[in-house]
């Protein structure tokens, strides 16, 4: 008998086996033994084991796979009956659009029409666009207002409106002007203070106007605020320089007529200056003028200054005069003048006879009798009458100095007492001479007097007082008087006045040439 024999212990073998269960059904493995009788079964039930583990295995995870599939699935089909669930684009835009209709129904309750609003972004709720309105009406602004620009309903009251209010009053801007200043200009609240308003402020301060100056500036052209630095304020204050205005004067010029920055060289500015010249005022006299009155430049030319020139040549006013009109009263240029000459005239025709022709010399004289008030003239006419004038001489010295209308009528009755009493001369000098009320009477008239009594000469008023003092001094040493100055005439304006060089004045080095096309 043959015995054979091994070495290695054979342990009891067991077999895993997953029995096929619902997911939902908690199970653990079983557990069955096997015995090994003999070798040869031994051998046929560890290959039969190791075929089944696999299957087993592959079993056991397409299980597993079917199970988290059937997880998953219910899982996410219980997701989306859940309460945060996304709406969809079309259900978002719906909302949308019926939270503007809300809006708008808002808007239109309260007076707004809203028809502009259209593709701006507006609050989602009716509370937020009411903290809106109720916040423009605190800084003053109606309805109406809201109504003209309507836009300003887009603008956010903590991200746009406040930090824009809140850096105007650090500039100085005042609150009892801040409603008027959003009416001319309700875009402020949609600029930014860092990109938009503080880089125009820094260029206003550039051109000299003194930072305490600046909230005035503001205040008077709140406009400047949307303007761009390379465009028409720089083209602006180049072309003024370029014709003589001084660059020492243009901070001034600025603060007094802001406006000077938003006008375009060749459409408002080039045309107005170049038509001056034209009617016989020189460029140096021109800048002089602006730099005086530069709101002249906004006199509208088409609509207002040459109508107005044609007026005065209407009304028997010399076209040769013309220069010396303007430059002794520029404001001539925006006056309304189809309502005041007619009325002006026949108004002195009616208290000192006065012709058409002689309405025409009292303008050359003094055109600012065209403005003039009916009550003082009349005050004025009455002196003159009782210092023993007739009628027909009040009128001559009324169109020889038109200033006897004018002056104050105190001073011109000490003078005339003195002219009386002191002077002892007949009133035909003055109606000769009207001008003599123009001279101040401490000052020159006294003095002058003074020292022709003690040389004993015998002048004209017209000799005595229509020259300098230097001249005046030269005619003292004379053994004679010239018969020639005997004859001065009428003091009359003197355009040379204008041109005379000021020692503070620096040379330009700006081109007057500039092309229609300046930006904007």
């Amino acid at each position: 008998m043959k015995v054979i024999s091994y070495n290695r212990n054979i342990n009891p073998s067991f077999l895993l086996i997953n029995h096929e269960l619902p997911s939902n059904t908690f199970h653990r493995p079983r557990l069955i033994s096997t015995s090994a009788p003999s070798i040869s079964s031994f051998n046929m039930r560890k290959n039969d084991l190791m075929m089944r583990l696999p299957c087993c295995f592959a079993t056991r995870a397409a299980l597993s796979s079917s199970v988290k599939t059937d997880t998953y699935s219910g899982s996410k089909k219980q997701k989306s009956s859940s309460f945060y669930t996304h709406p969809s684009l079309l259900e978002m835009k719906n909302e949308k659009a019926a939270n503007r209709v809300r809006v708008y129904e808002f808007l239109r309750s309260i007076g707004i029409v809203p028809d502009e609003l259209d593709g701006l972004e507006l609050p989602v709720t009716v509370e937020v666009m009411r903290e809106r309105v109720d916040f423009l009406h605190k800084l003053g602004l109606t309805i109406e207002d809201i109504n003209n620009y309507p836009l300003v309903l887009g603008c956010s009251v903590k991200k746009n409106m406040i930090p824009v209010l809140d850096y105007l009053g650090k500039l100085g801007v005042r609150k009892s002007t801040l409603t008027d200043f959003l009416r001319r200009y309700p875009q402020v609240l949609h600029a930014s203070v860092v990109v938009d308003l503080a880089p125009v402020v820094k260029y206003l301060q550039g051109m000299d106007i003194k930072p305490n100056d600046i909230p005035r500036v503001l205040e008077k052209y709140p406009e400047v605020l949307g303007f761009k630095l390379e465009g028409t304020m720089s083209t602006s204050v180049a072309y003024l320089v370029g014709i003589g205005v001084a660059r020492r004067e243009i901070g001034g010029l600025l603060t007094r007529y802001p406006e000077i920055l938003g006008m375009r060289v060749g459409r408002v500015i080039k045309p107005f200056v170049e038509y001056l010249e034209v009617l016989g005022i020189p460029r140096l006299a021109v800048a002089r003028l602006i730099e005086k009155h530069p709101h002249i430049l906004g006199f509208g030319l088409q609509e207002r200054v040459k109508p107005n020139i044609q007026s005065l040549l209407k009304f028997h006013v010399r076209e040769t005069t013309l220069p010396s009109v303007i430059a002794q009263y520029p404001e001539i240029l925006g006056i309304d003048m189809e309502a005041k000459l007619p009325s002006q005239q026949e108004f002195l025709n009616s208290i000192i006879g006065s012709t058409h022709e002689d309405f025409g010399r009292v303008i050359e004289k003094m055109p600012q009798i065209i403005s003039l008030s009916k009550a003082p003239v009349v005050k004025h006419v009455d002196f003159l009458k009782e210092c023993g004038f007739s009628s027909e001489q009040v009128r001559e010295m009324v169109v020889g100095c038109p200033q006897v209308l004018a002056l104050n009528l105190d001073i011109m009755k000490k003078s005339f007492e003195y002219f009386k009493t002191t002077m002892a001369r007949p009133l035909e000098d003055l109606v000769a001479f009207p001008a003599f009320f123009t001279y101040g009477l401490e000052s020159t008239i006294k003095p002058r007097h003074k020292k022709i009594a003690e040389k004993g000469l015998k002048c004209s008023l017209a000799w005595l007082l229509n020259c300098s003092d230097e001249k005046f001094d030269q005619r003292m040493s004379y053994d004679i008087i010239d018969m020639e100055e005997m004859e001065v005439g009428e003091s009359s304006f003197d355009m040379n006045t204008l041109l005379e060089p000021r020692n503070d004045e620096s040379a330009s080095d700006y081109d007057d040439d500039y092309s229609e096309d300046d930006n904007v």
